[in-house]
C-alpha cells in the first residue's frame, strides 16, 4: 500500500508522489509574539510524524519551518517586563523558548528555521517580480497584490474575490484598488494605533512609541507584508514548487490562498502539490488561541504531563480532524502511554531474563507482532492515520502482556521482535521515548530509589504519613511511579 494524503487544494485523497528525489516539506511556523501553546504544538507534532514516516518509507526529507519575527504583535510587546527594547530582541527571546519547547517534545530538527528578518532581500526581489509581471502595484510607498489579475485566486478556499471581505486595516483599504487586495510591502513602521491595539497590558504609548524594524526598498522605507514572507522563504530554501505545505486549517484563507497567488503569479509554476491542513485544537468549544486567552503553554504541559503523554494525546486524533483539550483527554492519553511503556518494559525485562528461551516459539505472539506492523503501516499510509497506528501498538502491548503473564518461560525471538516494533514504530515514527537513550548507570539509580523507598517505609511505620507521602511525591516528580500492592512496594520509570 502506498501513501495517500488528503489534498486541501483538490478536496480529494491522492496518492503521494514527490516531484524529485527528496520530499520538499514546508511548515508554516509561528509569529513569535508569545510563548507557544498546545494548539501550535499540535501542528508541529503532526508535521514531525509526517517527516518521520516519510523518512521511514525511504524518502530524503528537506524540512523548512519559519519564524515570523517581524510583526506588529511583536512590536506591541517591546518594553514589556524584561522582553527586550526592540522588535528583534523580543522575537529572539520567544524563538529561544519555542526551540526549547520543540526539543522538549522530541521533534526532529527541521533542515532550517528561516526568519523573516534574514530574508528581506528575497522578499523585495519577489515583490519586484510581481510588479514587473503586472500582478502588484505601488501606492504611497506600499505595494499590494492585485487579486483580479490572478485568475485562479480563491482556488484553495473556494471563494470568489467579489464575495470576499476586505483584507488589511482601514488605512490599507483606502489605498487598494480592490477590497480583497493584500499588502506585499508596507510603508514606514508600525503605527501607534496598531501598537495600542495589540498591547495586552495598559502601558501608555508615551511620546515615542515603538514602531518596529524597517528596511530600504525601491518604494521607500518599510516592512514586509505577512503573506509574502512564506513564499520568499520556501523558494529560498526549497524550490519554486514544493511537495507538501503544512499548516493549521485557520490559515487556508487568507494566508495560504495569498501564498498561492503571489508564488504562482511570480513563477508561473504550481506552488504546492499537496496542501495538508491540521484541524484546530479546541478547549470548551473554542479554538485554542492567544487572542482568546484559553491556551495552555507547551512548557507548562511538558512540566505537568511529560513529552510522551503530550505526544500520545496528539496521536489520539488524526491531523485533519479537530481535537479537544481537557483533563479527561489528558488522563486518557496518560493511560495509553503507560500501557505502551509498561508493555515495552515487560518485553525488555522478559527478553533479558533467564526464563527467555531460544527454542520456545509462541505463534500467537509472533503473529501479533506481524499484524501490528501491517496495521501500523496501513494506517500511516492512509493519510498519516496516527490514531489507528497507535491502536495497532496498543494491541501489541496486550499480546505481550498475555504472553508474559501466561507462562513461566518466554519466547525470546517473539519478545525481541515486539521490542523492536515498539522502538521502531512507536519511537522512530511516532516520536515516543521508551527510555533507551537514558544516560548513567541504571543500577545505581535503582539502588538510590530502593534507599528512598526504605526511608519512606520507615516513615510510614513510625506514623509519619505526611513525610512518607512527600517522599512518594518527590519520586513522582522525578518520573518514578510508586505503587503499593498486596505483594509490597513496586516502582517503574
Amino acid at each position: 500500500m502506498t501513501l495517500s494524503v488528503t489534498n486541501t487544494l483538490t478536496g480529494d485523497r491522492e496518492e503521494f508522489e514527490p516531484a524529485g528525489e527528496e520530499v520538499l516539506l514546508y511548515v508554516c511556523g509561528l509569529t513569535v509574539s508569545d510563548d507557544a501553546h498546545l494548539g501550535h504544538a499540535r501542528v508541529w507534532t503532526h508535521a514531525d510524524v509526517m517527516h518521520r514516516w516519510l523518512s521511514h518509507l525511504g524518502y530524503e526529507v528537506r524540512h523548512v519551518e519559519n519564524f515570523t519575527d517581524v510583526n506588529e504583535k511583536i512590536v506591541a510587546r517591546v518594553g514589556e517586563d524584561d522582553l527586550g527594547e526592540s522588535e528583534l530582541d523580543v522575537a529572539e527571546g520567544f524563538i529561544s523558548s519555542i526551540l526549547a519547547d520543540m526539543r522538549g517534545l522530541n521533534l526532529k530538527r527541521a533542515t532550517v528555521y528561516p526568519r523573516v528578518s534574514e530574508h528581506v532581500p528575497e522578499i523585495v526581489d519577489l515583490v519586484e517580480r510581481l510588479i514587473d509581471r503586472g500582478y502588484a502595484y505601488e501606492t504611497n510607498g506600499s505595494v499590494y497584490f492585485d487579486v483580479t489579475a490572478f485568475e485562479e485566486y480563491g482556488k484553495l478556499s473556494n471563494q470568489r474575490p467579489e464575495e470576499m471581505e476586505a483584507q488589511g486595516d482601514p488605512d490599507e483599504r483606502s489605498e487598494k484598488r480592490h477590497p480583497a487586495d493584500f499588502a506585499l510591502w508596507k510603508a514606514d513602521g508600525v503605527s501607534p494605533s496598531d501598537v495600542a491595539e495589540h498591547r495586552a497590558d495598559d502601558r501608555p504609548l508615551g511620546a515615542d512609541p515603538p514602531s518596529g524594524e524597517t528596511w530600504d526598498s525601491p518604494w521607500g522605507e518599510g516592512r514586509p507584508g505577512w503573506h509574502v514572507e512564506c513564499s520568499a522563504m520556501s523558494m529560498a530554501h526549497l524550490d519554486e514548487t514544493i511537495d507538501i505545505h503544512v499548516g493549521g486549517h485557520d490559515l487556508v484563507f487568507p494566508h495560504h490562498e495569498n501564498e498561492i497567488a503571489q508564488s504562482e503569479a511570480a513563477t508561473g509554476q504550481q506552488f504546492t502539490r499537496y496542501w495538508l491542513h491540521t484541524g484546530l485544537l479546541e478547549t470548551k468549544g473554542e479554538k485554542m488561541s492567544s487572542s482568546l486567552g484559553n491556551y495552555f503553554y507547551v512548557a507548562d504541559a511538558l512540566a505537568e504531563f511529560g513529552p510522551n503523554v503530550v505526544r500520545t494525546f496528539y496521536l489520539s486524533t488524526n491531523y485533519g480532524s479537530k481535537q479537544t483539550f481537557s483533563e479527561a483527554a489528558m488522563a486518557e492519553a496518560e493511560e495509553r502511554w503507560e500501557r505502551l511503556e509498561r508493555a515495552h518494559e515487560t518485553a525488555v525485562d522478559a527478553c533479558d531474563s533467564v526464563d527467555a528461551r531460544t527454542k520456545l516459539e509462541d505463534g500467537t505472539l509472533r503473529s501479533a507482532v506481524a499484524t501490528a506492523r501491517e496495521e501500523f503501516a496501513a494506517a500511516m499510509n492512509d493519510d498519516f492515520g496516527v490514531r489507528e497506528a497507535t491502536s495497532a501498538l496498543l494491541e501489541l502491548a496486550s499480546a505481550v502482556n498475555r504472553h508474559v503473564d501466561g507462562s513461566d518461560e518466554y519466547d525470546y525471538v517473539g519478545l525481541r521482535e515486539a521490542v523492536e516494533a515498539f522502538e521502531e514504530l512507536g519511537g522512530d515514527v511516532l516520536g515516543l521515548d521508551f527510555g533507551d537513550g537514558a544516560d548513567g548507570d541504571v543500577r545505581l539509580a535503582d539502588d538510590l530509589i530502593e534507599l528512598v523507598l526504605d526511608v519512606r517505609e520507615a516513615e510510614r511505620e513510625a506514623g509519619n504519613y505526611e513525610r512518607a507521602d512527600a517522599l512518594r511525591d518527590d519520586l513522582e516528580a522525578l518520573g518514578i511511579t510508586v505503587e503499593d500492592g498486596d505483594d509490597g512496594v513496586t516502582y517503574r520509570y
